[in-house]
């Protein structure tokens, strides 16, 4: 009995399906696209006219660009704590002789567990105490929690990709753990590395929950601003903000996209 028709029509079936919770999830987010170009005061769709009036208006206003340049900067320091903990830590992992890694591992991935409005509660207790709050480095602690979970996650699996014979020769040659690290290990994992960085540098920059704990009148990230804005003022300025979200987040995904496939390309032509 042949079975590839069925087979065949479930597969088609399972694509379609695929297809359509993919458009669910990506169309909705680029409505706000036309909005943006409206020539109207009103959020309208089909827009009335073509016009850049409000991203001259989001460029105008201090408040806006303030914002902008604070998201930017708590995004920056926090991929680079991100990267620079999470790799040790995913090391440590992979590479260490830890007794409870898989319970270390676990705990470590808590944040991603955990609602993050509860996260956002447990952090805004500990910022006030340490008078941490409404400053750039409370912001870069608090986004810190919360990306690192997925870049030990992404560290961990460039680390276990390359094989630990090529570190235990450069040690048998005389390097040590340390210049094995950088001059060996570093190197292979680069790729890993890198978009470890630019998930911290993307999920601090889209940060909200974190953000309307932690903020204060004169520090605010560009998702609170947003967010007031929707609250308090509804105008074509949001969809151009969200434009430049969404072009945002599209850009840093397709530079981690090239990454993954120069890596995967690497680890072809080394295997």
């Amino acid at each position: 009995m042949n079975m590839d028709g069925p087979l065949t029509v479930w597969k088609a079936l399972l694509y379609l399906f695929v297809a359509l919770v993919l458009f669910f999830l990506i169309v909705p987010n680029f409505v706000v696209v036309p909005m943006s170009f409206n020539d109207s005061a009103l959020l309208r769709l089909p827009p009335d006219g073509f016009s850049l009036r409000w991203y001259h208006r989001y460029l105008e206003l201090p408040g806006w660009v303030e914002a902008t340049l604070t998201s930017f900067l708590v995004a920056t320091l926090t991929a680079i704590v991100v990267m620079l903990i999470g790799s040790l830590a995913a090391y440590g992992l992979v590479r260490g002789r830890i007794v409870g890694a898989g319970s270390l591992n676990s705990l470590l991935m808590l944040p991603i567990i955990i609602p993050t409005l509860v996260t956002a509660i447990a952090l805004y207790n500990v910022m006030s105490y340490m008078r941490l709050n409404g400053t750039i480095l409370g912001f870069v602690i608090g986004h810190s929690v919360v990306a690192m979970p997925f870049a030990v996650t992404i560290m961990t699996a460039s680390l276990r990709a390359i094989d630990p014979v090529v570190e235990n020769a450069a040690r048998s040659l005389g390097a040590s753990r340390i210049a094995t690290l950088r001059r060996v290990t570093l190197p292979m994992a680069l790729p890993g590395l890198l978009s470890s960085g630019l998930f911290a540098f993307l999920i601090s920059f889209d940060e909200l929950l974190i953000a309307l704990f932690i903020s204060s009148p004169t520090v605010s990230t560009l998702p609170k601003k947003l967010w007031e804005g929707i609250r308090f003022e509804i105008e074509p300025t949001l969809a151009a903000v969200s434009t430049l979200l969404v072009m945002l987040s599209l850009l840093v995904l397709s530079v981690a996209g090239i990454i993954h496939l120069i890596r995967e390309k690497r680890q072809k032509r080394n295997g």
